[in-house]
C-alpha cells in the first residue's frame, strides 16, 4: 500500500513515512513483506486512525459517507488516507454537475470528505486543506473546470462553518463563504440548497 522513492523515502496508506532500512518475507503469510522504516517521530495518530487503515485495507470504500461517523481529527485521517489512494484519471469533463452531500458538514474536515466523494466517488479525494482543494481545482484531480456543484443540505455548513477563531487549527475558521468565493473564482458554478 505504499511506494518506494529513488532516495528510499516512502509513505505507506498516508499514515507511515520515512526511509526504508530494511524488507524481508513475512512468515505472515507468502506475498508479505516485513518492512523497517526509518521515520522522525511526529505526533502520535489520533486514536481510531488504526480502524481507517483496517476499512481501507481491502481497498477503497463503495459507499459513501463512511468518514461521516469520524471526528474532526479523524476526518482529516480518512482524507489523508484517501489522498494515498486516490488514482489518477482523466478528469470528467467541463460542464459536468457534481452533487455534494452537505448533511454532515459540520466542520471543515467533513467539507473535504463530501467534496471528495462528490467529484471522485465514494472514499474520493479533492483536497485536505485549502492549498490543497486549490491545486484540485486547477485540473489533474478528477473534474476540469468549469463544472456545477449542487450543495444538497448547505444550511449545515452555513451553521457550522461560520466565522470565528477554529481552536482544532489555531487560525481564523474556515467559512462558507470562504469556500464559495475560492469555488468561484475557480469558475465552478455552486448551487447552496
Amino acid at each position: 500500500m505504499g511506494a518506494v522513492a529513488a532516495d528510499g523515502s516512502v509513505v505507506v496508506a498516508g499514515a507511515v513515512s520515512g526511509t526504508v532500512l530494511s524488507s524481508v518475507p513475512s512468515r505472515l503469510d507468502t506475498g508479505l513483506l516485513d518492512v523497517t522504516i526509518a521515520s522522525d517521530a511526529r505526533e502520535p495518530r489520533p486514536a481510531g486512525t488504526r480502524g481507517i487503515l483496517d476499512l481501507w485495507f481491502t481497498g477503497r470504500p463503495t459507499t459513501l459517507n463512511r468518514w461521516a461517523r469520524y471526528d474532526r481529527k479523524l476526518r482529516h485521517e480518512w482524507a489523508g488516507v484517501a489522498l494515498a489512494h486516490h488514482r489518477r484519471s482523466p478528469d470528467q469533463p467541463a460542464g459536468t454537475v457534481f452533487h455534494l452531500d452537505g448533511r454532515f458538514v459540520a466542520d471543515i474536515e467533513g467539507f473535504y470528505c463530501a467534496i471528495g466523494e462528490a467529484i471522485n466517488g465514494p472514499g474520493g479525494y479533492f483536497g485536505w486543506n485549502l492549498g490543497a482543494l486549490d491545486d484540485c481545482l486547477s485540473g489533474t484531480w478528477g473534474a476540469a473546470a468549469p463544472f456545477r456543484l449542487l450543495w444538497h443540505n448547505s444550511a449545515v455548513a452555513r451553521q457550522h462553518l461560520a466565522a470565528g477563531h477554529d481552536r482544532h487549527r489555531h487560525a481564523p475558521a474556515v467559512t462558507l463563504d470562504t469556500l464559495v468565493q475560492m469555488l468561484t473564482a475557480h469558475l465552478i458554478d455552486v448551487e447552496l440548497r
